[in-house]
């Protein structure tokens, strides 16, 4: 065991899925804390569906890799959902052929492993009316979303499996989510081996890298002389930048940067072509990324991530009929996004603390007033010493765009006085 309190290595969590058995899998308390059972599809049994619905009680799923998805013709939700946690569903479904109703342990057994097999495609599933839901995971796995989906699959592949692992949450008795006191519980109830994402998210970075250092060059500024540093990353069709300040960063020999043994002023700043270089004023990024960099200025060392994020994620067309949406209807920010079918908020920030450990970065002031950054970060070998706030006076066009993000998306904006701007 890793841990005092009984969670099992990965390397043990595999050696069980080699074996057919089931581990319990845990993300962050502060994501949401909850266990998912998880055992490889392919070693998927009556009997072990049978256990999953009668003890653990949630929902019963089957996650896969996309390349198993598109093998068998499943695609995801519209939008993939309204959750802020965007769990990546597809439409039901249940085998075509050698089923009944489909509801009873057997058929679905038999449904979770007509996904499993690699010969099987869009023919032998019947969609839309089914009892099984499939959940696609992100390319990249955990490194860049740290999720229960990406979690048993990525443990799958690292088994020498098929990457389609069937998942379902553990509820209590109760009908409460099993938080884990209750999972530890569970596990020991049942002589099943619990591990963390955050281990597996260690795991991973231990042994494999999704970013790579492109170019570094000296950028001069209003502020100050910032070095960009730009990162290729094998899951994002645009390139990442880094601005760093004081040194951070850079080699001291191909391939060599120190670790900084400081805490280190960061600003992860998702695009925003409007905000950023158009100067709009319906938002406040691109005050953001200006206070971050006047703030960095002024410490003489930091970093800016910029994260080709735009629209939180949705992209700039899709931001753009948001705010169409949002002038002619009245909509706020959250509600366009959901009228377009997506998540308020749909940013993954993996790939931005791979780029941070790169830098060397592992102590961090975080420069945000959303609190999903310092739980998005925290997982990733990083440690978040100190939030440091970004305040920014509301103005006529953004009033209730600030107040939404507050009042909606939990930012930290209590500070500022929204009714009194003017």
């Amino acid at each position: 065991m890793t841990h005092s309190t009984g969670f099992a290595t990965i390397e043990e969590a595999l050696e069980e899925l080699r074996a057919g058995r089931m581990i319990v899998l845990v993300d962050d308390e502060q994501r949401e804390n909850e266990g998912d059972l998880v055992m490889a599809a392919e070693k998927v049994t009556p009997q072990a569906v049978n256990f999953m619905i009668r003890n653990a009680c949630g929902r019963l799923c089957v996650a896969m890799s996309k390349a198993n998805a598109d093998r068998l013709g499943l695609e995801l939700l519209p939008g993939v959902n309204l959750d802020p946690s965007a769990t990546p569903f597809t439409h039901n479904f249940d085998a075509r052929h050698g089923i009944t109703t489909g509801i009873s342990a057997y058929d679905r057994c038999r449904t979770i492993q007509v996904c499993a097999d690699p010969h099987s495609g869009p023919q032998d599933l019947v969609r839309d009316k089914g009892h099984m839901d499939g959940l696609i995971a992100r390319p990249g796995g955990v490194l860049v979303r740290a999720g229960h989906t990406e979690g048993s699959v990525d443990l799958c592949r690292l088994a020498g499996l098929r990457e389609v692992a069937v998942i379902c949450e553990i509820l209590n008795e109760d009908g409460t989510m099993a938080r884990l006191p209750d999972l530890q519980q569970f596990c020991q109830r049942h002589r099943l081996k619990l591990c963390t994402i955050a281990d597996l998210i260690e795991y991973r970075r231990r042994r494999e890298k999704l970013i790579k250092r492109e170019i570094a060059l000296q950028l001069p500024t209003e502020f100050a002389i910032f070095d960009l540093i730009v990162y290729s990353s094998l899951v994002d069709p645009e390139p990442h930048l880094a601005l760093t300040l004081g040194g951070i960063g850079r080699e001291t020999a191909p391939g060599v940067v120190p670790v900084q043994e400081e805490a280190v002023l960061v600003r992860m700043h998702s695009e925003c072509l409007t905000g950023d270089a158009l100067h709009s004023t319906k938002c406040d990024c691109g005050a953001q990324l200006t206070s971050a960099m006047k703030q960095i200025a002024e410490a003489g060392r930091g970093v800016i991530v910029y994260m080709r994020q735009e629209g939180r994620g949705i992209g700039l067309l899709n931001k753009l009929r948001a705010y169409k949406l949002q002038q002619e209807e009245g909509l706020d920010t959250v509600e366009a996004n959901r009228r377009l079918g997506f998540a308020p908020d749909l940013r993954h920030f993996g790939i931005g603390a791979q780029i941070l450990h790169d830098l060397g970065v592992r102590d961090i002031r975080l420069l945000t007033n959303n609190p999903r950054k310092v739980i998005g970060l925290e997982g990733y070998g990083l440690r978040i010493v100190e939030r440091v706030p970004i305040l920014i006076p509301p103005g006529v066009h953004n009033r209730h765009y600030l107040a939404t993000k507050r009042d909606k998306l939990g930012h930290l904006l209590d500070v500022v006085d929204y009714e009194a701007a003017d």
